[in-house]
C-alpha cells in the first residue's frame, strides 16, 4: 500500500531556516505560529481573541518573551495587521524569516477538497460555497484568507483542510441511512474533522515505534475540549466519530456528541425551541459543560473529588462513549497494534487513560500505572510490557503538520 506521508515529504526542497506561517481564523479570532517545518519547532506563536468585542485579546510569544495587550479589535483585517505589526516591532521580522509560505487550517473541503490547494480566487469561492456544512468555521476561513493574501501576496497560501484524510473512508462507513436523493442533493455524508491531528499523530506513531506504517493498525483518541477517534488501517482513516459536522460522536466540553436526532423534534414541538436555539444547545451548552457545569477536566476532576455528583457521572458519561467506540473500532479493525492518546486531555489526563483502558486485558491491552502517571511532552508508551497493543501518549501538533504539507506542496509545483 502506497500510504501518502505529508509529515516527511518534500522537505529537502527547503532549507534548514524556512518558515512557514500557520493560520486559523475563527469567526472572532486569529491563531497563528511561525514554524520551521525541518526541525519541527515553533519560532512564534501567538493569537488576536474577541474580534469585534469592545476589547480584544492579543498574545505574541518570541524568543521566550510573552508580549499581552488587550485593545479594541474591529475585524480581521485589523487583527492580521496587528500580527504583522508584532512580528516587525517584537520579532522575528517576517522579511528575514525566509517565510516560504502561508498555510490556512480549513475545517470543511467536504469531498471538493481531498488534499492541499493553493488558495486562489476560485478556490477560495468554493471553501465559501462550503460554508452550510461548517458555517461556523468556512467563513472566517476565508476572511482570514483574503485579509492574508492582500497583506502578505508574496508568498504561496496554501490550504490545509481538516476532513481530507477522511477522503478514504469507505461508502459504508460515510453514507448515513438517509433517502438517497435528499443526501445527495444537501450533500449529507460523514466527513469527519480533526484529520491533521489524527493523520500527524499516527505517522508519528510508526516512527516512534520504528515500524512501516502501511502495517500498522491504530485507534486514535484526539481527546480536547472537541474530541473524536479514529480508526487508522496502513495509514489510512477507515472510520471516524465526527460526521457531517464536529457535533456527532464522543462527548466532548460543549458538545453533546451522538443524540438521537427526534431530541430535536421533541425539542421543537414541546419546548418551543428555535433551530438557532437547539443548535446553541447542543454545540454550546452540552456535553462535560452542560451535565457537569465545567467543561475544564482540571476543575471536573476537583469537583469530584468534592463528592460532586454531577461531576462524576459527566466522566462516567465521556468515559462510558469513549470506550464503546473504541469496542467498535476493534471490530473493524480486526487486530489493534495501538491505542494512542492525543490532545489536552489526552496527553495531559491519566485518570481519563485510566479509565478508558481499565479492564481490558482480555483484548490484550493494559496500562502500566506508574508509566501512565508519568509526565512529558515526548512520545512514550504507556502500556505494560506483555501486552499485544501499545497504548501511547503522542502529542499533537497540527500546525507542523499543516506547516509541512504546505513545504511538500510547493516543492512539487
Amino acid at each position: 500500500m502506497n500510504v501518502p506521508n505529508p509529515a516527511n515529504e518534500g522537505l529537502s526542497a527547503y532549507g534548514a531556516s524556512d518558515t512557514v506561517l500557520v493560520l486559523n481564523s475563527g469567526s472572532s479570532s486569529v491563531k497563528y505560529q511561525l514554524v520551521n517545518p525541518a526541525g519541527g519547532e515553533p519560532v512564534a506563536v501567538g493569537n488576536v481573541e474577541r474580534i469585534g468585542e469592545e476589547e480584544g485579546v492579543i498574545t505574541h510569544k518570541f524568543a521566550g518573551i510573552t508580549t499581552k495587550r488587550r485593545q479594541p479589535v474591529k475585524d480581521h483585517t485589523e487583527a492580521l495587521e496587528i500580527v504583522l505589526a508584532l512580528f516587525a516591532e517584537v520579532g522575528p521580522d517576517l522579511d528575514r524569516a525566509h517565510v516560504v509560505g502561508v498555510g490556512h487550517r480549513v475545517v470543511q473541503g467536504a469531498d471538493v477538497f481531498s488534499k492541499p490547494t493553493l488558495i486562489d480566487d476560485e478556490v477560495q469561492a468554493k471553501i465559501l460555497e462550503l460554508a452550510p456544512l461548517a458555517p461556523l468555521h468556512n467563513p472566517a476561513h476565508v476572511q482570514g484568507m483574503e485579509v492574508a493574501r492582500r497583506l502578505l501576496p508574496g508568498v504561496p497560501h496554501v490550504a490545509v483542510f481538516d476532513s481530507a484524510f477522511f477522503a478514504t473512508l469507505p461508502e459504508a462507513a460515510y453514507t448515513y441511512a438517509l433517502k438517497k436523493d435528499v443526501a445527495k442533493k444537501y450533500a449529507i455524508r460523514r466527513y469527519g474533522a480533526h484529520g491533521t491531528s489524527h493523520q500527524y499523530v499516527s505517522g508519528k506513531v510508526a516512527r516512534v515505534l520504528g515500524r512501516d506504517l502501511s502495517q500498522l493498525n491504530q485507534i486514535v483518541l484526539h481527546l480536547g475540549n472537541g474530541a473524536s477517534i479514529t480508526a487508522v488501517k496502513g495509514g489510512v482513516a477507515v472510520e471516524t466519530s465526527m460526521g457531517l459536522t464536529p457535533l456527532e460522536g464522543l462527548v466532548m466540553g460543549t458538545r453533546t456528541g451522538d443524540i438521537d436526532p427526534a431530541v430535536v423534534f421533541h425539542l421543537a414541538r414541546n419546548a418551543g425551541m428555535s433551530i438557532d436555539e437547539i443548535d446553541h444547545l447542543f454545540n454550546k451548552e452540552s456535553g462535560i459543560k452542560g451535565l457537569s457545569g465545567e467543561n475544564d477536566f482540571r476543575e471536573l476532576h476537583r469537583l469530584i473529588e468534592e463528592g460532586n455528583e454531577d461531576a462524576k457521572l459527566a466522566l462516567d458519561v465521556y468515559i462510558h462513549r469513549l470506550r464503546k467506540y473504541i469496542g467498535a473500532y476493534h471490530a473493524i479493525l480486526g487486530r489493534v497494534d495501538v491505542i494512542v492518546f492525543t490532545a489536552g486531555v489526552g496527553e495531559n489526563d491519566d485518570i481519563v487513560r485510566a479509565r478508558v483502558i481499565a479492564d481490558l486485558e482480555p483484548m490484550g491491552v493494559a496500562i502500566d500505572p506508574e508509566r501512565n502517571l508519568e509526565r512529558s511532552k515526548e512520545p512514550r508508551i504507556i502500556s505494560r510490557d506483555w501486552t499485544s497493543t501499545h497504548v501511547m501518549v503522542v502529542p499533537t501538533n497540527e500546525e507542523l503538520a499543516i506547516a509541512r504539507q504546505v513545504v511538500a506542496l510547493i516543492a512539487d509545483k
